[in-house]
């Protein structure tokens, strides 16, 4: 009825765009999952490298926005939750990282060669962002455990390791692309995926296996400070504040402690996730 009431010369022209245009978003998407994947492996600093992969990770999510059935809708509604958890705890955590590197000084002469080849590798208003290379986190198991492991089972996450949070949201995705015979875009994605994996396990390995450029701060060799942790004005604990005994927020190491159990254990717990998944595709798309 439309076709029929409309000028012909408009009807050519919706005709065709509209076809056109499928094409066009299925290149977009094509083009976001390389790109970010392709360039991501090149980046050295670490911010960067979260932004392409966040841009080889919105192919993810575009792959499930366009099959549009009720399966690809709750897919990509878990992928973009489980994907912001992620992609929050990984900020949060190079915030905590940079706090805990307090009393350390990072030991640029070990990269002396690479930084006068490449201005890429300075460093920029350090006291808000402390951690800016990728190379800053050289031997951060060594310094802090805890932290190293938050970030490396994060990783593992945007990877897609099972048994983690990002696996299964991938899983979903791939899932409802295949049955919906979007075969050469599950290839794409699936490919891009193993490559993406290759920065993630370069910077898990820099934390865990190469050694630190870090020196303790000379002015702080002797630090030394008594403190206290206090709830509802009421101290609860003492604590003694050295070089390797650095107090972080509460608020910090909470909100980093429970988004890594829910990366982490996610395969115990899903149906909370899944749920909010479902419910948030019924009210905004109808489905």
């Amino acid at each position: 009825d439309v076709y029929d009431a409309i000028p012909t010369i408009v009807t050519t022209f919706v005709a065709i765009i509209a076809k056109i245009s499928i094409f066009i978003f299925l290149l977009e998407l094509v083009h976001y999952t390389i790109i970010g994947t392709v360039v991501g492996l090149t980046q050295s600093r670490i911010k960067r490298l979260f932004a392409f992969s966040t841009i080889s990770h919105v192919g993810f999510i575009l792959l499930g926005l366009s099959i549009h059935t009720v399966e690809s809708t709750q897919a990509f509604m878990f992928y973009l939750i489980q994907y912001s958890i992620s992609n929050l705890n990984a900020f949060i955590l190079l915030i905590t990282i940079g706090y805990s590197l307090y009393c350390y000084v990072y030991n640029t002469e070990s990269n002396e060669k690479e930084e006068s080849n490449s201005n890429n590798n300075n460093l920029h208003d350090v006291d808000n962002s402390p951690i800016q290379l990728i190379d800053q986190l050289k031997g951060l198991y060594y310094i802090n455990p805890i932290l190293s492991l938050s970030l490396a089972i994060t990783l593992f996450s945007f990877a897609g390791i099972p048994p983690l949070i990002g696996f299964f949201g991938k899983q979903m995705i791939l899932s409802a692309a295949i049955d919906n015979g979007y075969i050469f875009m599950s290839l794409v994605a699936i490919l891009t995926s193993v490559i993406s994996a290759v920065y993630y396990l370069a910077i898990i390995k820099q934390i865990f296996f190469d050694k630190p450029d870090y020196k303790v701060n000379n002015e702080l060799t002797d630090l030394h400070a008594e403190g206290a942790i206090a709830e509802k004005n009421t101290i609860s604990k003492k604590v003694t504040i050295t070089i390797n005994n650095i107090v972080l927020s509460s608020s910090l190491s909470l909100s980093i402690s429970i988004i890594t159990l829910v990366i982490a254990l996610f395969i115990f717990i899903p149906e909370e996730l899944l749920n909010l998944a479902n419910i948030l595709a019924l009210i905004l798309f109808n489905i």
